[in-house]
């Protein structure tokens, strides 16, 4: 399994997914805004992925702050702080990985300007340890959802490289495996990025887990006839009632499943749910340049001019979803008393 992200010498190292799976190559980010770029430009994916690099590139801005006073040191640390929640809108592991590292450090006002620093730099390796724990935990609780025998259809990529290391959904696709269960998996493609293709594939192929790619559109089809058993798929953001904001494709996907009365979980660490949203209404929808579904790479596909719509996620409202797993158990409707229960 590869290293999603990392510390060396002192700097972010980080797996350059755009890369992937054509070749391996390491990104190496030097300073904060390093790793915001990274995350701006997809070279990090993945809710809680990015919710670690987050912490590392606070904690990386940290060490050049140059401050005489505590005072001083945490306004510039905010100001780090404020540009990096900014790096992308949806997941909310991004802010709660600020938050934390905020928290510290509001935290530390006795202690010296080395030891603060220091002290970022500790916590950002651990939110990173504790993450790829919480996955292993999903897999734990989520497998017990899986039949000894099944076929499994997941969108976008929620495995190791979305994650500390290990994955949500492809958390729970592991775990039942590994328990010896006869599983098989259907990927979406994921357009325009091709997560599935690209990243989810490329994982369970490693893994030695049946997998078959098929076309987004294809999914319905299968579903109709019976060749699909349950659907699990990862979240950027679960509001309080239990809608659920993931990659774009995934509220038809629910949809469909309902219609042909199977299963939908969403698979995620309850550092997605958001209990300051009431619904999904709320969640902010990243858009994305158009240029991301009309060009492979420069190259234009269709006519010049052409305009674009590109959402980066979609809100599946809860009345679709049967189940969330998390590392603290298995959450079922109705989810606007079960998710308050499951976060005290």
């Amino acid at each position: 399994m590869l290293a999603t992200i990392y510390w060396k010498n002192n700097q972010v190292v980080m797996i350059d997914q755009r890369k992937l799976p054509a070749r391996i190559e390491w990104c190496t980010c030097r300073s904060c805004q390093e790793v915001i770029r990274a995350i701006q430009k997809m070279i990090i994916r993945g809710a809680p992925a990015i919710g670690i690099a987050a912490a590392m590139g606070l904690a990386l801005g940290a060490q050049t702050i140059r401050a005489g006073s505590y005072d001083s040191f945490l306004k510039q640390f905010q100001t780090l702080a404020a540009k990096m929640a900014l790096a992308r809108p949806t997941a909310v592991n991004l802010q709660w990985a600020v938050d934390r590292m905020l928290l510290l450090a509001a935290n530390m006002q006795d202690r010296s300007i080395a030891e603060i620093k220091k002290a970022l730099m500790v916590e950002s390796q651990k939110i990173l340890v504790e993450d790829i724990a919480i996955n292993q935990l999903i897999g734990r609780y989520g497998q017990k959802l899986v039949a000894k025998r099944a076929v499994i259809l997941t969108h976008c990529n929620a495995g190791a490289l979305a994650t500390g290391g290990y994955g949500t959904a492809l958390g729970v696709i592991r775990a039942a495996h590994a328990a010896g269960k006869q599983i098989a998996v259907i990927a979406d493609e994921t357009r325009p990025w091709l997560q599935g293709l690209r990243l989810t594939a490329f994982e369970l192929m490693q893994d030695k887990i049946p997998v078959t790619v098929i076309a987004d559109n294809a999914a319905g089809s299968l579903m109709r006839q019976k060749k699909i058993d349950l659907v699990i798929t990862g979240a950027d953001r679960i509001a309080q009632n239990g809608d659920v904001a993931n990659k774009i494709g995934t509220y038809q996907l629910a949809v469909l499943a309902k219609e042909n009365k199977i299963p939908f979980y969403v698979a995620a660490p309850v550092s997605t749910i958001d209990l300051k949203i009431r619904s999904g209404n709320a969640i902010p929808v990243e858009e994305r340049a158009g240029q991301e579904i009309s060009h492979l790479g420069d190259r234009c596909l269709g006519p010049v001019g052409v305009k674009t719509f590109n959402p980066a996620f979609d809100v599946t409202p809860a009345k679709y979803v049967q189940a969330i797993i998390t590392e603290k158990g298995i959450i079922r409707p109705p989810y606007a008393v079960n998710l308050k229960k499951f976060l005290k």
